[in-house]
């Protein structure tokens, strides 16, 4: 397994984006969190096989209905993430 971040620019915050992703990420079984930044973007982070990077990426560019993602920047990360999904503050 390898962990992953992501940065998600759009329209992102304040229309259920983080609550959508989360929801989704834990009905798939994802490790990882998501939360807002300071500057209008998200950040997700999850760990997973490389064969299910395009569904994390999938549930992230979906998002939520009232959502519309413009960028979508991911790296991966040394950090390993367990014990479900869950949304930051």
């Amino acid at each position: 397994m390898r962990s992953y971040k992501f940065f998600v620019s759009g329209r992102v915050q304040g229309v259920y984006y983080r609550a959508n992703v989360a929801k989704n990420a834990q009905a798939v079984g994802f490790n990882g969190y998501v939360r807002n930044l300071d500057d209008g973007r998200v950040e997700a982070a999850v760990c997973c096989e490389k064969i299910d990077l395009e569904l994390f990426l999938a549930l992230l560019q979906k998002g939520s209905p009232r959502s519309s993602v413009e960028d979508i920047e991911h790296s991966a990360v040394e950090e390993t993430f367990s014990g479900g999904f869950v949304v930051k503050q």
